[in-house]
């Protein structure tokens, strides 16, 4: 038998001379890349995934899983499967819910950051939902929508304060949008006024583009800006109008794109994505987009994707919701676009309500089946992990 307390003094030796080469190695690596300490690698394609519901869903019992049935984070669920970009929006003053505003804007980039996604905010610049059917100036706003100077002034300092405030905990995202799918005038009240008035429209959008430049030289942190548009067919007359009337000073061109609605099928969409980066030298990235993987609704709150069995050729399928996102994905790669975002992958159906009806209008196209648990199409977000 081995007279291990014999080899103690050895052992001790040997231990020591091990630490201090380890640290001499330590040592000598540090000062070979004091040049360039803590690089980051820059990410050239974004898997995104606009998770503003999450909070209100966990709030209303929802509880994921991830493939393999494990109760999970959902956030570390998209980490796990390749995400690196998490989409949260913004509304100014919600009375009618208690969500998708400051405080729950702030928790949300805050679970974000803990999981290390890159963070784009998007500034609705409405109490409610801003489309292209609607723009609604926030109440608060209201009496000086005639009044452009004074309006560009409440969005400027809404704008710079609300990044300064998530500055101040740390919570910056890396990119802004200035409004949500912003086709028609932003700040409009009740009926839509068409033709686009682009003295003022272009006047207040250049003040919250410039709130974001002064708050990202302020804090000395790249935030890079946004403007967003429904449909490609869309994005190519509108930014043209735009850089007619002095709309330039931004970084990215983000569209929705929903085949359904639009004029370009999936075989079709990279020729206009590639017009808009060619021609306007920005970076493109579509920053809403979605599939149905069954066309079953499990609530009381109609689904507004999938009333066809077949959409551009993709089956209501796992698989084919699968295969929509891969080639989607590929078609702005061969673009040259840089980012996809899902919208509203973990919005399930739970017992509460929505403004129209109880339930999910989206449940049968998020990332998770109807049990809660990661679908099929989650794997598009590999991708991430291949590149």
């Amino acid at each position: 038998m081995t007279n291990y307390k014999m080899n103690l003094p050895l052992l001790k030796h040997i231990v020591i001379a091990v630490i201090a080469m380890i640290q001499i190695n330590a040592c000598t690596s540090s000062d070979n890349n004091n040049d360039e300490p803590n690089v980051e690698t820059p990410i050239s394609f974004y898997y995104g995934a606009d998770l503003s519901y999450v909070n209100e869903m966990e709030d209303c019992g929802a509880v994921y899983k991830n493939a393999d049935g494990t109760v999970t984070d959902v956030y570390q669920i998209f980490k796990n499967e390749g995400a690196n970009l998490v989409r949260v929006r913004l509304w100014h003053n919600p009375q009618w819910t208690n969500y998708s505003n400051y405080e729950d804007v702030k928790l949300a980039i805050q679970r974000a950051k803990n999981n290390g996604f890159k963070v784009l905010l998007d500034f609705h610049y409405s109490d409610t939902w801003a489309d292209p059917s609607k723009q609604e100036i926030p109440a608060a706003w209201a009496s000086q929508i005639n009044n452009t100077p004074a309006l560009g002034n409440l969005l400027y300092n809404y704008t710079y304060d609300t990044l300064e405030n998530l500055a101040d905990l740390n919570l910056l995202p890396d990119m802004v949008q200035v409004g949500n799918e912003i086709n028609p005038m932003i700040l409009q009240q009740g009926d839509l006024v068409w033709p686009i008035d682009w003295e003022r429209n272009s006047a207040l959008l250049n003040k919250g583009i410039q709130a974001v430049r002064d708050i990202s030289n302020a804090k000395n942190k790249t935030i890079e800006i946004m403007l967003h548009i429904a449909q490609p067919e869309n994005g190519l007359w509108w930014f043209e109008q735009a850089a007619d009337n002095g709309v330039t000073d931004f970084d990215w061109i983000g569209l929705s794109y929903y085949p359904q609605w639009s004029d370009y099928n999936l075989s079709e969409v990279q020729t206009p994505l590639a017009t808009l980066i060619n021609t306007y030298n920005k970076k493109l990235m579509i920053v809403e987009t979605a599939y149905p993987y069954t066309l079953n609704d499990v609530d009381n709150a109609g689904n507004i994707l999938g009333t066809n069995a077949m959409i551009d050729g993709y089956p209501a399928t796992e698989q084919g919701q699968l295969n929509y996102l891969n080639d989607l994905t590929q078609a702005i790669k061969n673009a040259g676009g840089e980012g996809l975002v899902y919208w509203e992958p973990a919005w399930v159906s739970t017992d509460c309500f929505t403004l129209w009806g109880q339930g999910s209008h989206w449940d049968n196209a998020t990332l998770f089946d109807q049990e809660n648990k990661a679908n099929l199409g989650m794997k598009f977000y590999n991708n991430a992990l291949d590149e």
